[in-house]
């Protein structure tokens, strides 16, 4: 064989693989899930396909902070502003403020921190992922000055698709990450356990899985390593949040911890101990509770593919935390703490 001939084979060869990575790719559905896009997972398997509900885009625009009535310090869970719509639908104004904004942390001067940005309103919402909460109390012990005034968005941080995404070409994917996907994809298929995806993604079996999601692989879901490593939370943790509600008597306080899509689906007694005394406590509403009945309720209460609520289940957290602000201006002797 002549060194041009060689060549040449060689030269095709590569080519076939790279036009064979290439199609695999183009034809691997977009990723629409944070945790099918982190785990490398196919959306064809892992995507949830129940169409989610429509909100008057309206209803999602928040209040300048000096003209709203409720102040919302949320994450992720709150970026969407799905939920806090339905406040705005029940007539309250609300503007939303993240954690990430002011490095994760409140400090000693929270008070004079609302006076500086101008609100007025009664109520603050402060919400978290349980996951994430630990941490956030730990920094805010440890502070004194808020570096920056808190600045609200008019419109939602972040937009979940309107409708259950379509096929389209996956054409700014790496070359090889439709290969990664199939692989991923299939290992999570073979298995009768949990197998870990990527760093961070674990794929695992859901009990009566098909009944609480619609994706098409519903025996099994993906979760978020996180929720494993940062470890539960405590009562010492449920004392930090009522020191800090105390020492900020200005506004009433709600605190808004929302469990992890672990918690919820495969670990109920995961945080128990703070359940229990945050409930005692009366620091805001027992949304570990209303997760356990409402993954059973409805169908794709957090996103199959995603850490989050999905829009369904963001809509239904709005109705409870609608009742827990009605019950605390109801009764704010017996809910002083808010």
């Amino acid at each position: 064989m002549t060194p041009a001939r060689l060549w040449l084979q060689v030269f095709m060869a590569g080519f076939a693989i790279i036009a064979a990575l290439l199609i695999v790719t183009l034809i691997t559905p977009i990723p629409y899930g944070d945790l099918s896009r982190i785990g490398q997972v196919s959306e064809y398997e892992f995507g949830w396909r129940r169409e989610p509900p429509h909100v008057d885009h309206a209803l999602l625009q928040a209040t300048p902070i000096p003209e709203a009535d409720i102040l919302v310090i949320g994450d992720s869970f709150s970026a969407t502003h799905r939920w806090q719509s339905v406040l705005k639908r029940a007539g309250h104004r609300f503007a939303t403020v993240y954690w990430s904004d002011f490095h994760e942390t409140l400090c000693d001067d929270f008070d004079a921190w609302l006076d500086r940005a101008g609100f007025k309103g009664k109520l603050v919402v402060i919400e978290s992922v349980e996951r994430l909460l630990a941490g956030r109390l730990a920094s805010t012990r440890q502070c004194t000055a808020m570096r920056h005034p808190p600045t609200s968005r008019p419109g939602p941080l972040f937009e979940s698709p309107e409708h259950v995404p379509g096929f389209a070409l996956n054409g700014s994917a790496k070359l090889t990450s439709g290969y990664i996907t199939y692989r991923n994809t299939r290992a999570a298929k073979q298995s009768a356990g949990p197998v870990m995806l990527g760093p961070r993604t674990w794929s695992r079996p859901v009990p009566d899985g098909c009944a609480m999601f619609s994706h098409r692989l519903c025996d099994q879901a993906l979760f978020f390593k996180d929720d494993d490593d940062n470890g539960e939370l405590t009562t010492a943790h449920v004392e930090q949040m009522r020191a800090f509600s105390k020492a900020h008597p200005a506004r009433s306080i709600m605190w808004m911890v929302i469990p992890n899509k672990t918690t919820t689906y495969l670990a109920p007694d995961h945080s128990k101990e703070f359940v229990t005394a945050f409930a005692e406590a009366g620091l805001g509403p027992d949304l570990f509770a209303f997760a356990r009945q409402q993954k059973a309720r409805m169908q794709d209460f957090y996103f199959p593919n995603d850490t989050h609520l999905s829009m369904h289940g963001q809509l239904a957290l709005g109705e409870a935390m609608l009742r827990a602000v009605v019950a605390a201006a109801a009764d704010p002797i017996e809910n002083e703490d808010f």
